[in-house]
């Protein structure tokens, strides 16, 4: 794998050693082709002079996925095998590599790396494929219709050659207009199960190159002196006990005044340094709250009047519908701040070139927001900033601030030097989890009317908590009318059809810095739309898959027709009402991000002696299904990660001090916690759709309605073992 930096040096370098065909996309959105020189685009294939394949990836590599689902596009429609096809990262440039979802933005994020992706890449392969025959169609004076590929080679009645033969003249051709893309019968790497993933080896070798790997000479490595509580000012420092500490460099107070950068000649004497540092702070705009004060905020405003009002329902009819319902459920629920804790803690690096161009090193999730900043910063234009992306060790959503926090601040800190060594900035675990940002807290107040029949006849759902997009450059995106979608997606949108359905959302004052935590406000709109289904198929004495099925008998809406087939392929899957002696079950279905997942959690043991998760059996509905083997993996890692953090996990604060400080106390899922994951996927003609977040969402309330089975007692606030629920 190569790692490039900007479009101009890309180029170059590939035509310094002959012929390349490059095929791509303009800014207007039209195919494009060149040999290298005078490239007025950037390309999404690379053909090297020899035959080699790159596929140019645009989506940047945290584990899941893209660096294969990308290339496998391209495989697929040129005719290639996976061993014959590599992948470089795209360089920043938001013209034409931009998110196509998120507008003029260059980021990965959303689980929209291939729904955004499918067809641009799909074209380019195709194009390339088209390119690459009619040159071999001139040569041998035979019709292009004559004319297939097949693992690299191009063949036709009793002629064949290597596409190596062939791409000098190619190069010389216009791009189709409109390439013939393969139909889903000529797929043979496309929803294969056993294609498997291009950085698998590198990453088991050691060979993967991660930010956190990278070492430049005679660099400096800084971390920050940060005030306990978010928002916080340095005034001045004492570095007299930081001198004796061997390796201590020097250390400056940020342009921002947000903290001290340390600098050490390694990261030990950096972080000893910074250990030894007296600072003076202004403490005066600083967060003081406690995480009681914040849930005595949130539990008001649910029991106040909402700011917003949705769905423009009639609340006072739909509340007089509940009144007279034969039947009211009515159920309060809280989630506390949560952290992101990727594996591979937050760092990059930042030099200046002899040309006095400004290159970030980074597994840079939304290369756009820190290339804008850096502009600022250091005053130049965008073709002398460059961004390096390499592999980063997870995010969940971490890496993607729409104030580039980590990066904007690697760069404050290679300001205040005199930029003749690179900067390695580096947070430690304990830094990312006291100074970082948090999924936010939120509350439900739900309450639910069913008739004598049990039919719901009124939903009630208020909202209250902290909005991640109002502030943002999102915010014009994803706010309209006042409400932050974000904070009410999965309950707003819900595909049940619900009869007089309210929906009122009230913001509350943000707690330090809050930002999307993976699957975003599914993360709490999942547990309280599938917790109160059981509550209420219970009230109405019907079985919970039956009820919910009953929700969505709209054959001719497709929400609800994917949603009900995942759930009864769950069900069926799992073995739903017959599970082994000793066993309980519990069932939820969610749709996120375009797609469909439901999950059954099979638990054993007791809450008060302690649970053990014995099973989760989930059904994913992702359209096509790219690779599939990928699509179990991030289906897999979502449930853990939404089990772990529901089992055990939140973020306090003590005066504005966060208390957690890393995994003794923040403790992640291990793999003991569950004993078995099994995941099928829906055969599907749909376009893909995202598998790096719809995992998450329903794993908590299966559980949460598993536990409620066994013993009788909801799970109301989180974590569960702060609420009573202990794990075997």
């Amino acid at each position: 794998m190569t790692l490039t930096s900007t479009r101009r040096n890309f180029l170059k370098g590939a035509t310094a050693t002959g012929a390349v065909l490059f095929v791509g996309i303009r800014n207007d959105g039209t195919l494009a082709s060149t040999s290298g020189t005078g490239a007025r685009f950037n390309p999404f294939v690379k053909i090297d002079a020899d035959g080699k394949v790159t596929a140019i990836v645009k989506h940047f590599e945290k584990g899941q996925g893209p660096a294969t689902g990308l290339p496998t596009l391209i495989a697929e429609e040129i005719g290639l095998r996976m061993d014959q096809i590599e992948y470089e990262f795209a360089p920043s440039d938001p013209a034409v590599y931009n998110n196509l979802l998120f507008g003029p933005f260059q980021g990965t994020g959303g689980s929209t790396a291939m729904a955004n992706s499918w067809m641009q890449y799909r074209q380019a392969g195709a194009a390339a494929r088209e390119m690459l025959i009619s040159a071999a169609a001139k040569a041998w004076q035979i019709d292009t219709a004559a004319i297939r590929i097949e693992e690299g080679m191009i063949l036709a009645d009793g002629q064949s050659a290597p596409i190596a033969d062939f791409v000098s003249a190619a190069a010389e051709l216009d791009a189709p207009t409109e390439p013939r893309l393969k139909d889903t019968s000529e797929f043979r790497l496309i929803g294969n199960e056993t294609t498997r993933r291009k950085d698998s080896v590198i990453k088991g070798n050691g060979q993967a190159l991660y930010a956190m790997d990278l070492h430049l000479p005679n660099q400096m490595v800084t971390v920050i002196k940060r005030p306990d509580s978010r928002g916080g000012q340095a005034l001045s420092f004492d570095d007299a006990a930081a001198k004796e500490v061997k390796g201590f460099i020097s250390a400056a107070v940020l342009p921002n005044q947000a903290g001290v950068a340390v600098y050490g000649e390694n990261t030990w004497s950096a972080i000893q340094a910074r250990d030894a540092l007296e600072v003076e702070w202004d403490m005066s705009a600083a967060e003081t709250r406690s995480s009681d004060d914040i849930r005595a905020e949130i539990m008001a405003a649910l029991e106040a009047e909402p700011v917003y009002n949705v769905n423009k329902a009639d609340a006072a009819a739909v509340s007089a519908a509940i009144d007279g319902a034969a039947t009211v459920i009515e159920k309060t629920f809280y989630f506390p701040l949560l952290a992101h804790a990727p594996m591979e803690p937050l760092n990059c690096t930042i030099e200046q070139t002899a040309e006095g161009n400004i290159v970030l090193h980074d597994g840079c999730q939304m290369p756009t927001g820190p290339h804008l900043a850096y502009q600022q910063i250091f005053d130049l234009p965008q073709e002398k900033i460059q961004i390096n992306t390499m592999l980063a060790g997870g995010s969940f959503g971490r890496r993607a601030t729409p104030d580039a926090d980590y990066q904007v601040e690697a760069a404050l800190a290679f300001v205040v030097t005199d930029r003749s060594r690179p900067v390695k900035l580096i947070w430690t675990r304990e830094d990312d989890i006291r100074s970082g940002y948090y999924r936010p807290a939120f509350g439900h107040k739900v309450r639910v009317g069913l008739d004598g029949a049990g039919k719901i006849v009124g939903w009630q759902h208020q909202i209250a908590g902290q909005s991640i997009m109002k502030g943002t450059v999102f915010e014009s995106m994803i706010v309209h009318d006042g409400v932050d979608h974000s904070s009410v997606e999965g309950v707003a949108d819900s595909p049940y059809a619900i009869p007089g359905m309210a929906v009122g959302l009230t913001d509350t004052p943000k707690a330090t810095s809050v930002l999307w935590w993976r699957s975003v406000g599914h993360t709490h709109t999942a547990y309280v739309m599938e917790v109160m289904m059981d509550m209420a198929a219970k009230a109405a004495n019907s079985d919970p898959v039956e009820f919910r099925l009953a929700h969505l008998t709209d054959v001719g809406s497709a929400d609800q027709s994917r949603k009900a087939q995942v759930l009864k392929l769950a069900a069926e899957k799992a073995g739903w009402g017959n599970a082994p002696t000793g066993h309980t079950q519990g069932i939820a279905v969610h749709k996120s991000f375009g797609s469909y997942a439901a999950q059954v959690v099979e638990i054993s043991g007791d809450p008060s002696s302690g649970i053990k998760i014995e099973k989760v059996t989930c059904a994913v509905d992702c359209g096509i299904a790219v690779n599939p083997d990928i699509v179990r993996a991030q289906m897999e890692g979502g449930i853990g990660y939404g089990l772990g953090h529901a089992m055990r996990d939140q973020i306090t604060l003590t005066d504005g001090v966060v208390d957690q400080y890393n995994f003794p106390d923040y403790e992640p899922l291990r793999i003991g916690d569950i004993a078995a994951i099994e995941v099928h996927i829906v055969p599907s003609a749909e376009a893909p759709t995202g598998v790096g977040e719809p995992g998450t969402p329903p794993s908590a309330p299966a559980l949460a309605n598993a536990l409620a089975s066994l013993s009788g007692s909801l799970v109301t606030t989180l974590p569960m073992q702060e609420n009573g629920v202990l794990f075997a």
